[in-house]
Formats: C-alpha cells, sequence, structure tokens
C-alpha cells in the first residue's frame, strides 16, 4: 500500500525534458505525494549533469516518457520513507540510486549485487527514463539502490559521484588492475576520468592518462596523474609513449572515457596483449580494429553504474582518501540552462552540479 507524502508543499520547481532535441524547461509542478514500499522521499541538496542528460534531450531513450525531470547524479536529505523502508530514517544523508523498482525475479535481480543494477525490467531509471530525477526541490529514490553519504564527503562532491564516481569506480575493478599494474585511461581528463586517476592512485595502480583536450590533459595533471598524454599526437605516437613507460608491454588494462571514434581503437592499441579494454563512453557504434580482437586478443568489455555494495563503498574511499571532485558550481534550479551550456562548450573541467538546496550545503 502506498504511503502518503505529509508535511511538504504542494507544488515544486522542475527542470524538464518536455520535448526530444529541445532545451529543458523550468516548471512547477506537484511535489510527489506517494511513496512505493522501498522509496525514499529526498529534500534535493545538490543535483548535477551528466552526459547522459544531452542524450535524453536527444531521444536516445524514447521511452523516457515526458515530460520528464532530469538530472539522475541527485543527493539530498530523507524526509519520508516508504513502509518497508528499513536502512533510511528521516534525517539521513543520501545519495540517490539511479535504478527504481527493480523486478526482482529476473537473472540479475537474482545474481550478485553488482548485477542488479542491469535489471531490464525495473520500473525506470530515475532523470533517464519513466522515474522522474534529481532537477527538482524533491524527488524519490530507491532505498534499494541508493547510499548514505559519509560525514566526511559533502553534498556538492556526492551529487557527481551518483553516476560518474559509481561508474569508473566499478569500471576500475572490471578492469581487474590491482596494485602495481598500469591502467590507461583515454579521455581522462573529463568527469569520469578525473576521479578514476584518483581512485586508482589510492589503489596503488600506476595511471596514464591520456586526453586530447588542453582542458583535459590539465585536469589530469591537477587529479595528480604522474604520465599524461596528449592523443592529439596521433595513435602511433601515443603508443610508442604506452610502450616505452611499460617496458615494450602497453598497459595491463585500459578503461575508454571517450566518444570520438578514434578513442576506442587508440584504447585496444595502448592496452598488453591479452588484456581488458573498458568502454565506458556510449557513442552509438563502438568501431574496433579485427587485429586488436584477433591478432592481440584484447578482450573488450562494456560496464554500467555499479551497485548498491559497491556505489557504498566507493563512497567510504573518497572520504577515506581525500579524493576531490573537480566541480563547477550553480546556484539554483534557474541556472541549469547555464550548466548545460558549459558542458556542450567542450571547456568545462570536471562536473557541473547545481545547488538546489543551499540551507543543506
Amino acid at each position: 500500500m502506498a504511503t502518503k507524502v505529509e508535511g511538504i508543499p504542494g507544488e515544486m520547481t522542475a527542470v524538464q525534458v518536455v520535448e526530444f532535441h529541445k532545451p529543458h524547461q523550468i516548471n512547477t509542478i506537484p511535489t510527489p505525494r506517494e511513496l512505493g514500499d522501498y522509496d525514499v522521499l529526498l529534500k534535493t541538496a545538490v543535483a548535477s549533469l551528466c552526459h547522459t542528460d544531452s542524450m535524453v534531450v536527444e531521444g536516445a531513450f524514447p521511452k523516457a516518457g515526458l515530460p520528464r525531470t532530469a538530472s539522475h547524479e541527485g543527493t539530498g536529505t530523507v524526509v519520508q520513507v516508504g513502509a518497508k523502508v528499513e536502512n533510511f530514517k528521516k534525517g539521513d544523508r543520501v545519495m540517490s540510486g539511479i535504478p527504481r523498482n527493480r523486478c526482482q525475479s529476473c537473472f540479475n535481480c537474482k545474481g550478485p549485487n553488482d548485477w542488479h543494477q542491469y535489471c531490464e525490467n525495473c520500473e525506470g531509471m530515475i532523470g533517464v527514463f519513466r522515474a522522474d530525477g534529481a532537477f527538482a526541490d524533491y524527488h524519490v529514490a530507491d532505498a534499494r539502490t541508493s547510499c548514505k553519504v559519509p560525514d566526511d564527503v559533502s553534498f556538492i562532491d556526492a551529487a557527481p559521484l551518483a553516476c560518474a564516481g559509481c561508474t569508473i569506480y566499478r569500471a576500475i575493478i572490471v578492469s581487474e588492475s590491482k596494485k602495481g599494474d598500469w591502467l590507461a585511461m583515454v579521455g581522462a581528463g573529463g568527469g569520469l576520468g578525473h576521479l578514476g586517476i584518483q581512485m586508482a592512485k589510492a589503489q596503488g595502480i600506476k595511471v596514464i592518462a591520456i586526453d586530447a583536450r588542453d582542458e583535459g590533459l590539465e585536469v589530469c595533471k591537477n587529479a595528480g596523474a604522474e604520465h599524461v598524454f596528449d592523443a592529439r599526437k596521433g595513435k602511433e605516437e601515443v603508443v610508442k609513449q604506452v610502450k616505452e613507460l611499460t617496458g615494450q608491454d602497453g598497459a595491463d588494462a585500459t578503461i575508454n572515457l571517450s566518444e570520438h571514434e578514434t578513442a576506442a581503437p587508440l584504447a585496444c592499441a595502448v592496452t598488453k596483449m591479452h588484456a581488458n579494454m573498458i568502454q565506458i563512453s556510449q557513442p552509438a557504434m563502438v568501431s574496433i580494429p579485427m587485429t586488436e580482437f584477433i591478432f592481440r586478443d584484447i578482450r573488450v568489455k562494456g560496464s554500467l553504474v555499479a551497485g548498491q555494495e559497491q556505489s557504498q563503498q566507493m563512497l567510504e574511499m573518497v572520504g577515506k582518501n581525500g579524493i576531490k571532485v573537480e566541480t563547477n558550481v550553480f546556484k539554483g534550479l534557474t541556472e541549469v540552462p547555464k550548466m548545460v551550456e558549459l558542458a556542450h562548450s567542450g571547456k568545462m573541467k570536471g562536473k557541473a552540479v547545481c545547488v538546489v538546496d543551499e540551507s543543506q550545503v
């Protein structure tokens, strides 16, 4: 039975995708009035912008169900919980999980916790399809996929971690990189990469950062990457540099964070034979030379966001190791269009975040 929401205003401000291929609209909409058994209602503190938000606008998720409140990177304070929620209480600081109400019966749901986010029958993904996101005064998240924000992690840092942090953290795990290994990252100077550099170094992994923008190369260095290579020098030169650094073997694993058509081939080329290349970026097609698969036995794996257990581990790591999120802070939901403009300019360093409720920050 649904739980009625009490004690909050009847209306709120929300930034929504109302029509594909059109800018976000700032609207006044009803606040959530009922909670499912495992729902948590959050008073939004901070929500951030992700590349996937632009994919929603461009119709990459045709079943989004418009209008759809944007942002799947949200944080906030618990206002009310559903009838069966046991892991959160009023006042808790929360990083919203992206999946909502997975089916609990498919092989992903019955598998390891780190498969749960792959449920194809879930009710929706907040801010992406069939579930509203965090660009609003209040938003609803699923208690089974959300995490508690440690006291030593700010809401401003935690919001980008809901997707960017979880995704790169899991990618490092999937890469099978271990202490002392060389891990290359192509497109390392963006929102995910600068987090991945710090997370990998915190685990004793040696990072090779590759990017093709002046801003990105600067971000890599600021994040602590000691070996930074410019992809604009061309594939042959970058491969040569990586091999010289790694005793001619190449990186023990590589993560590709760039959508550019040359990025996946480069990521494979810098990777040691028989090793893993983890594809994180989401172009419509990933094209890789046959020689990388056949003659070099590069194993290409995809990876999505992390499950709840790994996401909580990631938050604890961020707090324990003082990992910093490079942010571009905007105050108020009315500033979201400016965030989008900055993100599309190609000049942004790190992540664009919106402080929805300054009193919580």
